[in-house]
C-alpha cells in the first residue's frame, strides 16, 4: 500500500525548527550507546542486510545496496556502538526540490520498541523538510500504517491512489523479483 505524506503546516515547524525536541533526545540515545549516523561511511552493509531480512524483506546482493545507497538523497541510521553493527535505518530518494520517498525504515528486532523507529524518522522528516521537500511519500506494510500516522502521514490522502508497476514473469527475473516487498 503506498502511505502519501502530508505535513500539517504545525508538524511542519516543529521540524524545520533545528532546535526542534525529539521523542528521544539525541544525547538519550547516546547514553544508551546509539549513534546517529548520516552517510554511508562506516555501514557495513552485509550487517545492514541482516537487519533488512531480519524483519521480513529479501536478501540483497551487497553491490545493489550500495548503488542504491549512492544514489539517496538522504539517508540515516543508528549503530549501537557496543556491537558496532547497525540496528536501525531508513533513506530517502527523490528530485531534491518537490518530491521524496522514505525507504527502507527498519529498526532490528531486538532493538524495537524502544524509540528507534521514531527517532530515525524525526530526523529524516526533519532534514527533507529543511530543504523545503514538503511532498513526502512512502511504502509500508499495512500492519504498522498506525507507527507513521503521528508523524503525520495519511493513507490515499484527497482519493489519490498509489500504483505500482508490475508484469507477470514468464522466467524469473532476478533483477526486480521481490522488488514491490523489498521496498515496503
Amino acid at each position: 500500500m503506498l502511505a502519501r505524506g502530508v505535513i500539517s503546516a504545525t508538524l511542519r515547524s516543529a521540524f524545520q525548527s533545528p532546535t526542534s525536541k525529539y521523542s528521544i533526545s539525541d544525547g538519550d540515545l547516546e547514553s544508551r550507546g546509539f549513534l546517529f549516523r548520516r552517510t554511508i561511511s562506516g555501514l557495513n552493509l552485509d550487517h545492514l542486510n541482516s537487519v533488512f531480512v531480519a524483519v521480513g524483506f529479501p536478501r540483497r546482493d551487497p553491490e545493489k545496496i550500495k548503488l542504491a545507497l549512492e544514489h539517496t538523497d538522504s539517508l540515516l541510521w543508528v549503530e549501537y556502538s557496543k556491537t558496532q553493527k547497525p540496528v536501525a535505518f531508513a533513506r530517502a530518494t527523490g528530485d531534491g526540490v518537490f518530491n521524496a520517498i522514505i525507504w527502507d525504515v527498519v529498526v532490528d528486532p531486538s532493538f524495537q520498541g524502544i524509540g528507534l523507529g521514531k527517532a530515525v524518522m524525526e530526523r529524516l522528516m526533519e532534514d527533507l523538510l529543511q530543504r523545503g521537500i514538503c511532498n513526502i511519500a512512502l511504502y509500508s506494510e499495512p500492519r504498522v500504517l498506525g507507527f507513521y500516522r503521528p508523524l503525520g502521514f495519511v493513507a490515499d490522502p484527497d482519493g489519490i491512489r498509489g500504483m505500482v508497476y508490475s508484469r507477470k514473469q514468464r522466467k524469473k527475473n532476478t533483477n526486480c523479483r521481490g522488488l514491490h516487498k523489498a521496498n515496503h
